[in-house]
């Protein structure tokens, strides 16, 4: 490569190692720590894996617990931060609230500069802890409702649940939720991760790390492609629509959230196992509408794939099923974050573990080299 060959976008670019996971292309899959992702989210719980993902490996019944342990103390937010989110505009977009919320947690933190190991691991449980209720009294106050306290009975996924509704689904919906938790948890270099490794490489608090990833994270083209996704579902609005909707938007050379992926070329690894869980909820759930985006989905596939050969990623399956779980659409990215900062808090330590400064080169495109005049020449130029 050329000194002063560009890759837009870094595409192909190596920037650094991890030990965290990667996309094996000899078995087509995503690995966490070496293990397939979809055998992690249909074997293991969620927080067995953000333990695999922050330790390298999982957990003992003993590791486990004293990871719960320290997560559900962990749980609860300041008066404070209630306050201050009592506050947020109804119209802000929750990924705006919620990373205000998190850098109002780092200020709170004394321990924000304590970038020691020990330090880190604590802080990433804390937010791993504190996020989802967040974004579960962020939801209620947008719907005029108190927040509901964590409850330190219940598992992770159960417990946001109950802060968002106060009771806990039928357990085919659960377990939906929490293996969508693990396959959104960690995928490499992506842009929001890179996001978190640049900020931390300057050797900045992990709090300034996740909250400059959350705003990457916010966009359509990454986190915010769940949200795109429904927005599309419910524009069909019928699966007699689905085909023809689907054979227009390729015509018109439309943008189609939730198919394609920059890593994958034969088919998002994730996608399966997800979409296995979306339709055995759809099952459970049993209603009109629950059947109706299913085969909106169904077709939506079937035809792109038959179109294009073009597959859906994670996103397809993942953005219907929080819908019919109950939640708002714009809670869908923050969704996103209560799995991903597991992935995001993983390569914070990882990169300061060995830190370079993140500081690549630019090739310089604009004006040659040439002199100031002063203000009256200027004039007399133009």
């Amino acid at each position: 490569m050329a000194d002063n060959e560009v890759k837009y976008g870094l595409a192909g670019v190596v920037a650094d190692d991890t030990a965290i996971s990667k996309v094996m292309p000899d078995i087509n899959s995503l690995t966490y720590r070496g293990y397939k992702v979809q055998d992690l989210a249909t074997k293991c719980r969620f927080e067995e894996v953000a333990y695999l993902i922050w330790n390298g490996d999982l957990p003992t019944q003993t590791q486990l617990d004293t990871l719960n342990v320290v997560e559900r103390k962990e749980r609860g937010l300041s008066r404070d931060l209630h306050d201050v989110m009592a506050k947020f505009s109804s119209h802000a977009h929750p990924m705006d609230t919620l990373r205000t919320a998190i850098s109002f947690l780092g200020q709170e933190d004394p321990t924000t500069d304590d970038s020691t190991p020990g330090g880190l691991y604590k802080k990433s449980v804390r937010m791993y802890a504190k996020i989802p209720e967040i974004v579960a009294a962020d939801f209620r106050r947008r719907n005029g409702k108190a927040p509901i306290a964590p409850d330190p009975d219940l598992d992770f996924s159960e417990n946001f649940f109950h802060m968002c509704f106060g009771e806990v689904p039928k357990p085919e919906i659960i377990k939906c939720f929490d293996i969508s938790m693990t396959l959104y948890a960690e995928h490499s270099f992506n842009a929001s991760t890179f996001t978190a490794r640049t900020i931390a490489s300057s050797t900045s608090d992990i709090y300034s790390a996740v909250t400059g990833a959350v705003g990457s994270l916010k966009g359509p083209l990454h986190g915010g492609a769940n949200e795109a996704v429904m927005h599309m579902l419910t524009e069909v609005g019928d699966p007699d629509n689905a085909r023809d909707w689907m054979l227009t938007a390729l015509k018109e050379k439309r943008k189609i959230m939730g198919f394609g992926h920059r890593v994958y070329r034969s088919g998002d690894s994730r996608v399966p196992t997800m979409t296995d869980a979306y339709k055995k909820m759809v099952d459970v759930i049993d209603t009109e509408e629950a059947q109706k985006y299913w085969e909106i989905s169904r077709i939506l596939d079937e035809t792109m794939v038959g179109e294009k050969g073009i597959y859906p990623n994670l996103d397809f399956p993942a953005g219907p099923s929080y819908y019919l779980m109950g939640f708002e659409i714009p809670m869908f990215t923050p969704i996103f974050v209560i799995s991903r900062i597991t992935g995001w808090t993983a390569h914070v330590m990882e990169q300061l573990a060995s830190n370079k400064l993140v500081r690549p080169l630019s090739n310089y495109v604009g004006a040659p080299q040439r002199d100031v005049v002063d203000i009256a020449s200027r004039e007399e130029k133009k």
